[in-house]
């Protein structure tokens, strides 16, 4: 099973991804593969922004009101 990377590590990867395609000297196949890693990747740090976003709004909204708002 693999461990699930956080978000630095995801960029990191698909940082290493974007290079690796964008040299243009690897087989259609192993491009394939790369693209779909980096699709999901790409996914999973958009959804680690999204939850974080939603602890920020909440965290803000409660401090709202323990300030009186």
């Amino acid at each position: 099973m693999k461990k699930k990377l956080d978000y630095e590590q995801s960029m990191t990867r698909l940082e290493e991804i974007v290079g690796l395609l964008e040299s243009g000297e690897l087989p259609l196949e192993e491009s394939m593969k790369l693209f779909e890693e980096g699709t999901k990747l790409s996914q999973a740090c958009y959804e680690i922004l999204k939850n974080a976003e939603q602890k920020l709004t909440t965290v803000s909204a409660a401090d709202g009101e323990e300030d009186g708002e």
